[in-house]
């Protein structure tokens, strides 16, 4: 269970740097890395994924700890745990609380990773999504060796 938190630690202290960083140097810009491609565009979202629920701040920050609390009880209790599961839960955990940081300081989620096709969104966006998929690749591998 140490990797998990290593990796949830990993995955908020990174995501925090980059979003002070930007938050501070570079707010509502959108700076090509590749143009028309990809961009860092700094924005604040004050929804949850693809802007829904925008302003409903304190609703989002309560599922998001309720989120979190039974989280960390599926770690406790769940009996099949590897690396892969250590790992993947790391990453959920880890963006699940970069996340909920800002909006308990801030009172929206800051993000930049801007694909051009998709809606902004930041690293701890990112980590959940392959902590997700990641756990539904190891169910998926559990269940074809039964």
């Amino acid at each position: 269970m140490t990797v998990t938190w290593i990796i949830a630690v990993l995955v908020f202290s990174s995501d925090y740097l980059i979003k002070t960083y930007l938050r501070l140097n570079f707010s509502f810009q959108s700076l090509p890395v590749i143009k028309n491609i990809f961009h860092i565009t700094v924005v604040f979202n004050e929804g949850a994924a693809f802007g829904i629920l925008r302003g409903k701040t304190l609703l989002l920050i309560f599922i998001s700890i309720i989120f979190i609390l039974i989280f960390c009880h599926i770690l406790k209790t769940e009996k099949n745990k590897n690396l892969l599961f250590f790992i993947a839960s790391g990453m959920i955990l880890g963006g699940a609380l970069s996340n909920l940081y800002d909006r308990i300081v801030f009172g929206f989620v800051i993000d930049y990773l801007d694909v051009r096709i998709w809606p902004v969104f930041n690293l701890s966006d990112t980590c959940i999504s392959v902590g997700v998929g990641l756990l539904i690749l190891q169910s998926c591998l559990k269940h074809k060796r039964i």
